[in-house]
């Protein structure tokens, strides 16, 4: 525990080495990581490593239930995992309950050594700078997510949006040691390693009178493009190139994000701020400079057209060096409906959720909660029983007219169920949005893969017609992707690696109301396609 102060509250919570953003990891593609995590405080804690694949490491991704048992207190792990034909920005964060609200820190993983002489597909940046934009709450939000699931309303929003750990100045008592500054030269190319660690809220991003090209999005180049401001769902991140102007610019500027907000309840709606100041030319002396400082201007909050043309953009480098392995055909195609839902209210208890009961959310209308025993324990031993049940439907059960008028019964079907897939099956999802208790676009993520985004599109999917404008030539490769507000996201993977592997919704209100699944991956013919056993200080339930 680390005591810490923002916006003139100071709180006790739940660090890594006492630092607020934690550590940043450092390492090249090829490395194996060994990280001893060891918990120091009373509350239990796994921590995942976004975005990395975990080929046949399984027992480190590290989500709570899923992969491991947590820490508990007093406790340690060794989370030891090989970086395989990964490089670029990603992050770790904690995954249990909400405390990757404090416990986060950037990811960076360099090219290997010498590949050649240009280690990236852009000219080499002068400076990089990670940029993690985080949620900064006054009160403890364990507190906050207990007492939501408790009254089963919605629970209450952050005070501020962060740049690496900082409100800065557009908030009430949050000054200048409150803000992120970033200093650079005129004429010089800077690399941002853009991470959204936000607890609930898609942010966008710009920098006033300067514009930004993306090159990299969730460790993975892309075919680089220009844009004023970028949107970035919780569980994403993306690498931006600034060209800083060619001769100091008599002027500061606002570098500001503030959220993409699509649904129909509270949200924090704030603005961050950080400063992009210019090192003065030696002509100007250093005292008494009073510069303009320029704003940069966001979109609407409920901008989706935005958003929609921005996914867009984003394409695969897809070059030799660096191809885009679209599965062409598919083996298991699935078609999942995502959004809220309610459970009724337990008997003798007043409930704040919608009409009186408590809020859910589901995929294909089951809520999935969290077991007792890790799901990839009782699969590796065989031990499922009790634990899981591998009949989750590829299908809704009930179809409607999903982006219409809602259904009048809006309760969920509660389970801890998994699809079942055997091992290097390619497989498609389909992920419609509904307007049950208000469409919303949802960040969905996918533990111990990457996929391609092949189509999206508003409505409802159309499975005749949709799959012809698919893109199998270059489309983005990522691990979390915004399921349209109204519409429907069409991804591909290759179950190329065994385990138990969580797919969620990145919001942790919808996660914690259990807007998750898993997929059950089974092991391949040859011993390099199996998983191998637990490591022997894996936590015991």
């Amino acid at each position: 525990m680390q005591n810490v102060t923002r916006l003139c509250h100071t709180k006790s919570m739940v660090t890594v080495n006492g630092q607020y953003p934690g550590p940043r990891i450092v390492a090249r593609e090829g490395d194996n990581l060994l990280i001893k995590v060891v918990n120091h405080v009373k509350t239990n804690i796994s921590i995942h490593w976004h975005g990395i694949r975990q080929l046949r490491s399984g027992w480190a991704d590290g989500p709570g239930y899923i992969t491991q048992c947590p820490i508990q207190t007093g406790e340690s792990y060794v989370y030891n995992y090989t970086i395989v034909g990964q490089r670029g920005t990603l992050f770790w964060h904690a995954h249990f309950s909400w405390l990757r609200a404090t416990v986060y820190g950037a990811l960076v993983i360099l090219p290997k050594r010498g590949i050649q002489l240009f280690p990236y597909p852009f000219p080499k940046p002068y400076k990089e700078i990670p940029i993690i934009f985080g949620e900064w709450f006054n009160v403890d939000p364990e507190a906050i997510v207990s007492q939501a699931l408790q009254t089963g309303a919605g629970p209450n929003v952050s005070d501020a949006y962060t740049i690496n750990g900082l409100p800065g100045p557009l908030y009430n008592c949050s000054g200048a040691k409150d803000t992120f500054r970033l200093k650079v030269k005129a004429g010089e190319t800077y690399l941002l390693r853009l991470i959204n660690a936000a607890l609930n809220d898609e942010l966008f991003f710009s920098i006033a009178n300067h514009s930004i090209t993306v090159v990299e999005v969730d460790a993975g180049y892309v075919k680089p493009f220009e844009t004023d401001i970028i949107l970035i769902t919780p569980g994403q991140t993306a690498n931006v190139l600034l060209k800083t102007k060619p001769h100091f610019p008599n002027a500061t500027f606002l570098m500001a994000a503030r959220p993409y907000a699509t649904g129909s309840g509270t949200f924090d709606n704030s603005t961050v701020a950080g400063i992009l100041e210019y090192e003065l030319p030696s002509i100007y002396s250093t005292k008494n400079n009073k510069f303009p400082l320029f704003k940069p201007t966001l979109p609407a909050l409920n901008d989706t057209s935005f958003a929609a043309n921005y996914s867009s953009k984003l394409r695969s480098l897809a070059t030799a060096q660096y191809p885009a392995n679209v599965p062409q055909t598919v083996d298991k195609r699935f078609f999942f409906t995502v959004g809220l839902g309610t459970n009724p209210c337990p008997k003798n208890q007043t409930c704040q959720g919608p009409n009186g009961t408590k809020f859910a959310a589901s995929i294909n209308n089951i809520s999935f909660p969290l077991p007792a025993t890790a799901l990839l324990q009782a699969h590796f031993y065989g031990q499922a029983n009790g634990v899981y049940t591998a009949d989750f439907p590829s299908y809704p059960l009930h179809p409607f007219n999903y982006t219409g008028a809602p259904p009048n019964n809006t309760r969920v079907m509660n389970g801890t169920k998994v699809v079942t897939l055997p091992f290097n099956a390619s497989v498609e999802i389909v992920l419609q949005d509904t307007s049950i208790l208000g469409a919303e676009s949802h960040p969905f993520h996918l533990h111990g893969f990457n996929f391609f985004v092949v189509g999206q599109g508003f409505g409802n999917y159309d499975p005749h017609n949709d799959p012809t404008m698919f893109n199998l030539i270059d489309p983005v490769e990522r691990n979390t992707v915004g399921v349209p507000s109204g519409g429907w996201v069409a991804i591909r993977f290759q179950a190329d690696n065994p385990g138990v592997w969580l797919m969620h919704c990145h919001y942790d209100t919808h996660n914690t109301w259990g807007l998750r699944m898993a997929w059950v991956v089974q092991d391949g013919k040859f011993p390099n396609q199996k998983l191998p056993p637990p490591p022997a200080d894996l936590p015991k339930c």
